[in-house]
């Protein structure tokens, strides 16, 4: 078993609230710190599991039936990335992933932007962006796990099918189904 760090944003009652911690320790939820930014509540974890999967399924499992109410609604770290993001990622100026992106340096073909290119504020999926360092750049070590970012990115999906559930029709809930697969 290894320790997988990853952060779970969630909605529902105050987990900040005395019975909520409550219940948070006597269900064993001392590999996580419960904080707030504004509305937003989140939990950050250091679990031990298996894997990283089996660390993010079992919390979000534990913490939704330890406390009613509580829906776990994102997993971060996110796979879509900025040029700072990025730049932070992989070590590197935010100037010069700006040149790789533009082609003015490297070896050009980096990955296309995951949000509408002529935004101000364009993001990357961070594992096309790790792969191309590696493979253009010769930077393997910036990969990391390679099937983390996938894992994320389709536990995230998962989160959102969940979220609309309820507002799809059965027909279109099948038809969905059958494009996953």
């Amino acid at each position: 078993m290894s320790a997988h760090e990853f952060t779970l944003i969630v909605e529902g009652p105050d987990l900040q609230d005395e019975p909520y911690i409550d219940a948070l320790f006597e269900s064993g939820f001392d590999d996580a710190t419960i904080a707030r930014v504004g509305s937003i509540q989140f939990l950050d974890f250091d679990r031990e599991a298996e894997s990283f999967a089996d660390a993010v399924f079992t919390a979000t499992e534990n913490l939704e039936s330890a406390v009613p109410g509580i829906r776990v609604v994102h997993l971060e770290p996110d796979d879509l990335v900025t040029m700072s993001e990025i730049a932070g990622r992989v070590g590197r100026t935010r100037e010069s992933v700006r040149l790789l992106i533009s082609g003015d340096r490297g070896p050009g073909w980096f990955p296309a932007p995951a949000t509408h290119f002529r935004r101000r504020q364009r993001m990357w999926r961070w594992q096309e962006v790790a792969i191309w360092f590696a493979e253009k750049l010769g930077e393997p070590q910036v990969v990391g796990d390679p099937g983390r970012a996938q894992f994320i990115s389709a536990f995230n999906a998962g989160l959102k099918w969940r979220e609309s559930g309820d507002t799809l029709s059965s027909q279109e809930q099948r038809r969905l189904q059958r494009l996953v697969g």
